[in-house]
């Protein structure tokens, strides 16, 4: 579901392997897991997905069965983004595919980010899936996006690819499908070369709005308040 790869110079790579990679309890499980063993040991982390999907967020095939577990779920979800925020090492996301949705929040959470020019999209879909976005998510959206873009990827459910994501301050880099993850730990490195826990310190501060709607968020969740 997910692996750990070495990518040298402390640098280590979460590969998501659940095809679209969407975030089942299972997931959300693993993923926690594989935070729990790089941190402390890796000095920058790169994730990625496989094949055309870097991820497409919420399981809404769980959700369909599992209706009267929803804020509980939102609530892991949640607390996801605000682990990705909190985190004491630079993190880069190798979108080597679609990032929809929760997914697409999930690079959001990164520190920067790597799309593949020519195929894939980054798209919040909620406005044509009729799921309006928790307060929460708007935080995070917010404090990562161009005022102007947050405003037509929300409203639209514009579809942007590589290329375009750049242009509207969403990734920092597209290049061609076989250079993304290269250039991520590439990126991943340089980063690594800063103290982590003063860069997690800046981060923190830079994004505290952010990280406390999610993070309350979550605990409201967790406590059933």
């Amino acid at each position: 579901m997910i692996e750990i790869d070495d990518a040298g110079s402390g640098v280590l790579v979460l590969r998501l392997t659940q095809g679209e990679n969407r975030f089942s309890p299972d997931f959300l499980d693993a993923f926690g897991k594989a935070l729990d063993e790089v941190e402390g040991t890796a000095k920058a982390l790169v994730t990625t997905g496989e094949g055309k999907f870097y991820s497409n967020g919420l399981d809404l095939d769980w959700l369909s069965g599992n209706g009267d577990k929803f804020d509980w779920y939102l609530g892991r979800v949640h607390a996801l983004y605000a682990r990705m925020l909190g985190l004491n090492l630079p993190t880069v996301a190798a979108v080597n595919g679609h990032a929809f949705a929760g997914g697409g929040m999930l690079s959001l959470a990164h520190d920067f980010s790597v799309m593949r020019a020519d195929r894939g999209w980054f798209c919040l879909p909620e406005i044509d899936l009729k799921m309006p976005f928790s307060p929460a998510m708007v935080a995070l959206i917010q404090a990562k996006l161009p005022k102007e873009t947050v405003h037509e990827a929300a409203l639209t459910g514009r579809r942007y690819t590589g290329t375009e994501s750049v242009a509207a301050g969403i990734a920092h880099h597209a290049v061609a499908e076989d250079e993304v993850l290269a250039k991520a730990v590439e990126v991943a490195t340089a980063l690594g070369a800063k103290d982590g826990k003063s860069f997690g310190a800046i981060r923190r501060t830079l994004y505290r709005p952010a990280l406390n709607a999610l993070t309350d968020a979550a605990a409201a969740a967790a406590t059933g308040s």
